[in-house]
């Protein structure tokens, strides 16, 4: 059961860019929560189905956000030339909002490779590739935003997130999963849920310019991960491969270059929550039970 320290916050109304895998997960969350959700979306096929369950969304083009919004989720990576929504969409943010939040959802790549050192928010991030240099410097132009319009922006640092319909549950019955063997290079994940009840609770007591690392409590080995779903389906597990770079794509070098591990106790800590999902047993659990359901 997830827990607070402190109370709940009261229904709002939340403007997404950026309804994605994420997006729409915590947009359905706050809807059954009373909320009133209005966003964007790359996905047109989805704009009927959102509509219908009461989540008002268009193309990022044309955002239209409406006056009475208070808090604003941008979920939309970087570009070459910046981050779009501040771009295209700072004044439709500044003109005549009342805003209590803005969170923006960054990675932990920002930090770079520590040679499987634990990182934190006060860490210096360093980060080594094209993706994660431009996710940091988006990240300190919505701090810059939030300092010179006078709102409180969070940033996000999330590690590698899964849920329902994404996860290695998903590589093994597709029969494209595979084991690495490098048990020395742990990775660190986030259940999407866990990420909605991160937001959730930084909503409830927003800090002007703070940053926090979203993770699980337990790193592990993607073979490690990739056994035990094998194990939960039932099924016979790839073979071993022994790590060779040379024999991967530039994605998955890039993915295998950076090692570090992620400490979580800074969320917990100040926004005083209990992730329901603290490892990937637990969150893949999970996903089998809610696939009973559908």
């Amino acid at each position: 059961m997830i827990t607070f320290q402190h109370s709940p916050i009261r229904p709002g109304k939340l403007f997404c860019f950026g309804l994605g895998f994420t997006g729409v997960r915590f947009a359905y969350r706050l809807r059954a929560a009373g909320w009133q959700v209005t966003g964007t979306s790359r996905n047109e096929g989805s704009f009927d189905r959102l509509r219908a369950d009461g989540i008002a969304v268009g193309p990022m083009e044309t955002a239209d956000i409406p006056s009475d919004t208070s808090y604003i989720l941008s979920t939309i990576p970087p570009s070459e030339g910046g981050d779009p929504v501040l771009l295209n969409h700072s004044a439709k943010m500044t003109a005549g909002l009342d805003l209590a939040w803005i969170g923006y959802l960054s990675t932990t790549g920002v930090y770079g490779d520590r040679g499987g050192a634990t990182v934190c928010e006060e860490d210096t991030p360093a980060p080594s590739n094209t993706r994660s240099q431009r996710r940091l410097t988006a990240e300190r132009a919505w701090l810059e935003f939030g300092r010179k319009h006078d709102v409180a922006v969070q940033i996000f640092r999330l590690a590698g997130i899964y849920g329902p319909k994404r996860s290695v549950l998903d590589s093994v019955r597709a029969g494209t999963a595979k084991r690495i063997n490098k048990p020395e290079h742990l990775f660190s994940r986030i259940h999407v849920d866990d990420i909605g009840t991160i937001l959730m609770a930084s909503m409830s007591r927003p800090r002007a310019s703070a940053i926090y690392n979203v993770c699980d409590d337990a790193a592990a080995a993607p073979a490690e991960v990739t056994l035990h779903a094998c194990r939960l389906l039932g099924v016979e597990p790839p073979p071993l491969e022994e790590f060779d770079a040379d024999k991967m794509s530039p994605m998955a070098q890039s993915f295998w270059k950076e090692n570090r591990l992620v400490s979580n106790a800074l969320v917990k800590h100040e926004l005083g929550i209990s992730l329901r999902y603290p490892d990937y047993r637990a969150g893949l659990a999970a996903i089998l039970e809610e696939e009973k359901t559908k």
